[in-house]
């Protein structure tokens, strides 16, 4: 039987005597949001509260970092820490936000006493550091999307909010989880509107660049500017030296190398994955195996084909779930020319959809892109990306939990995470997620642990668990 998904929150916190920090955390169970001094006070002069706002560390404030924080929704907290590795990103944020105090390293703005909230948008090495550092700090965080590039990151960050849940606000920055669309296209898989689930596949064509297919690490270029702390922007990765092709293209360049990103797979398999990790309701597989170009010590896969197997829950039976980037597209499903796409198939046909795309292709031949049978309003309403801030910032102040919080957030990126331990093992892997271990492949440790990796473990200083 189909079903839609719920959300609740049914558990209680106390405030008294509580600090405002403590006090935000616990609102995030209470049975109805508000402020330190509650808004209702000051209903009548169309002012909220001063103590209503999160006060927000953004770390990261460049490009996508710039754009989020001068957003409709966070520009209205307090944005009281900001923090980036490029002065000059700094100075123009703190034109925009001149009360907050600036940082180029990370680990002293989150020490900051008055911050409520971080915000994390800097390049994909150091999401996981940041984001359980904050967490173990009582801090609520948003993280640009991947939040970990391994498994065990994916792995520590998900428990991590586990052992927080309910006094934390999390979100991965999948920011078309709350596309209408998108929401829409869960319901109308959950609701029965292909029949009963049984395989999908999922792609994005986006190729590196020419220079990235040299497939080796920049060539020295040091020094950095001045303005730019290179250190610091390597982080706890392997040391490389500077080169400005690692930052010129932004995240298309520098997440191409190992030691920096997760290739496609973790740009765009973060979005496109999670259509279908949320229609299908998928926890952790039991199996993956992937082909791609040759392995490199330095760069990710050019090109990559996966093969999750998904375990039955309680609505659908066990499902496959296909990935291909780097060109590779499914055959003989309908629609596969498009740039990426999602298509679920089921007994009675097959939708195929995108953030703002969604067509159901029936066995019969019949075509539809709307089942009205199948109830809206099942998920949470939405007006688009903005929401997923929003629905962040109000679970801070003790609203529902966000829906890309931590723990779906960890499930999904540790599925594509696996995919190139599976590649690099060049073997398909029995997955035991309760003990994350391939058991029939001793090699997929090496690469399931950053610190099992000979040439790739952290450097010294910096602490995953921190």
């Amino acid at each position: 039987m189909m079903r839609n998904n719920k959300n609740s929150n049914n558990s209680k916190g106390e405030s008294n005597g509580m600090s405002r920090r403590q006090f935000l955390g616990t609102g995030l169970t209470a049975a109805a949001a508000f402020a330190i001094v509650p808004s209702h006070v000051l209903a009548g002069s169309g002012k909220r509260a001063p103590s209503d706002k999160l006060n927000i560390a953004a770390i990261g404030i460049g490009s996508m970092g710039w754009n989020d924080i001068t957003n409709d929704v966070l520009k209205n907290e307090n944005i009281v820490a900001l923090c980036d590795v490029n002065e000059e990103n700094l100075k123009k944020a703190s034109e925009e936000f001149p009360g907050a105090k600036t940082y180029i390293d990370w680990r002293k703005a989150l020490e900051q006493k008055d911050v409520d909230a971080v915000y994390c948008a800097t390049n994909d090495q150091s999401h996981a550091f940041i984001s359980i550092w904050a967490m173990n700090r009582g801090l609520h965080v948003f993280c640009q999307k991947p939040i970990a590039i391994t498994v065990e990151e994916s792995r520590m960050i998900r428990n991590t909010y586990l052992k927080n849940r309910g006094r934390l606000s999390t979100q991965m920055g999948t920011q078309m989880h709350a596309h209408p669309n998108v929401r829409r296209v869960v319901e109308l898989v959950r609701g029965g509107a292909i029949g009963t689930p049984q395989e999908a596949w999922v792609w994005c064509s986006r190729v590196p660049s020419e220079e990235i297919k040299h497939g080796r690490y920049f060539t020295n270029m040091d020094p950095a500017p001045d303005h730019l702390h290179w250190d610091l922007w390597v982080g706890p990765s392997p040391y490389h030296a500077f080169n400005p092709s690692y930052i010129d293209g932004g995240c298309l360049e520098w997440n191409w190398f190992w030691d920096f990103g997760a290739g496609q797979i973790g740009d765009m398999g973060s979005h496109m994955m999670d259509i279908a990790a949320w229609a299908l309701e998928l926890d952790y597989p039991t199996s993956c195996e992937a082909d791609g170009s040759p392995v490199s010590n330095d760069t990710v896969p050019f090109w990559l084909k996966t093969t999750w197997e998904h375990p039955a829950n309680d609505w659908r039976p066990p499902v496959k779930v296909h990935w291909s980037d780097g060109g590779r597209k499914p055959k003989d499903i309908p629609e596969n020319d498009r740039f990426k796409a999602v298509v679920i198939k089921g007994e009675k046909g097959y939708i195929v959809a995108d953030y703002g795309y969604r067509k159901i292709w029936y066995h019969d031949g019949e075509t539809t892109e709307e089942v009205p049978e199948i109830e809206k309003g099942t998920i949470r309403s939405t007006e688009g990306p903005m929401t997923h801030y929003q629905e962040w910032v109000d679970a801070c102040k003790g609203g529902p939990e966000p829906l890309s919080n931590f723990d779906y957030a960890g499930k999904l990126i540790e599925n594509n995470m696996l995919a190139l331990v599976a590649h690099k093992s060049r073997k398909k892997l029995e997955w035991d997620a309760e003990n994350m271990k391939a058991t029939n492949c001793s090699e997929a440790e090496r690469y399931i642990k950053r610190s099992s990796t000979p040439g790739t473990t952290y450097r010294q200083g910096w602490k995953l668990n921190g």
